[in-house]
């Protein structure tokens, strides 16, 4: 009779690792299962939603949870790739891309991990065209400190593909060129209690898009109680346009004048963020006026994914 292989196919079915994985498992398919919030726990939910889906230049400190090499977090790298590490004098810096060549899958939470967990190891150099979900993936809420929101930095270029004393090829240096050509002045709105709110002006007309943190069907209902009040405006020299959703989240956008520079949209912001809070503490059925408003604004309403 044979002998019976002693070698191990996974680990035991009672060993901590075998349930971490399993949890691990399970969280994943829950994520990927809603359609829900990948982000939802983060405080900088709203900046790290928009920093993926619409800024175009913008480096982000990612709030570790473990001491460690910086990682910082791009909207977009060289390449469209998922991180990558270098050397910045003396000291090792890892990047990973929050907008990818290739698109996002099923789980974006997981694999913004993955890309960090390779980030923290990697040999200054190396690049990560695509990051994997695997059951040895950490969660996201593990890696990061989901209570800070962390600083964000705006460029009107992407020169910082280059590293500082670093001279270039003449293809990397016309590869730098070529994406600054496409940037388009952005800023985020920066006020007392404020997240999510970017200015960013594409030519004939500037814009608004405010990443929101509510639930969307009471945000909307808001949205609509405001609306019917004739209050869903920033004021002079701006028009509500619409709204997107993206990640789970609602995102209104409002069309302003593009002469007025981006602080001066501060104070309006914070004054539209009252009446909508105002409106999100009412415990009513909506109105007739409120519908009609509420059917006005879902007309207009797109889905990004």
């Amino acid at each position: 009779m044979a002998k019976k292989s002693k070698r191990n196919s996974g680990p035991k079915p009672g060993a901590n690792r075998a349930a971490k994985l399993e949890q691990r498992r399970l969280e994943r398919e829950a994520a990927a299962a809603a359609t829900a919030r990948p982000f939802e726990g983060l405080a900088f939910e709203c900046d790290l939603v928009a920093l993926r889906e619409f800024v175009p230049s913008a480096l982000v400190d990612l709030p570790l949870t473990e001491t460690g090499r910086k990682i910082v977090g791009a909207t977009i790298l060289p390449g469209g790739v998922a991180a990558l590490v270098r050397e910045e004098g003396d000291e090792t810096v890892a990047y990973v891309g929050l907008q990818l060549a290739g698109g996002y899958g099923p789980d974006p939470a997981g694999e913004l991990a993955a890309a960090i967990e390779w980030a923290r190891t990697a040999e200054p150099g190396n690049s990560l065209q695509t990051a994997t979900v695997d059951d040895d993936t950490p969660s996201l809420v593990d890696l990061l400190d989901a209570t800070v929101v962390p600083p964000i930095t705006v460029h009107n270029d992407f020169n910082w593909w280059i590293p500082a004393g670093v001279e270039p090829s003449q293809d990397i240096a016309h590869t730098v060129q070529h994406a600054n050509s496409a940037v388009l002045p952005s800023a985020r709105l920066e006020g007392e209690g404020l997240v999510g709110a970017w200015w960013v002006d594409p030519g004939e007309k500037a814009h608004l898009r405010w990443v929101r943190p509510e639930d969307e069907d009471a945000l909307m209902a808001a949205m609509s109680r405001v609306h019917a009040a004739g209050g869903l405006h920033l004021g002079e020299g701006s028009r509500f346009a619409g709204s997107f959703r993206t990640h789970g989240l609602l995102v209104p956008v409002f069309d302003l004048d593009r002469e007025k520079h981006p602080d001066e949209w501060v104070t309006p912001v914070l004054e539209l963020g009252a009446r909508l809070d105002e409106a999100l503490a009412v415990d009513e059925p909506l109105t007739s006026a409120e519908l009609r408003s509420r059917d006005g604004i879902r007309s207009r309403q797109i889905t990004l994914r």
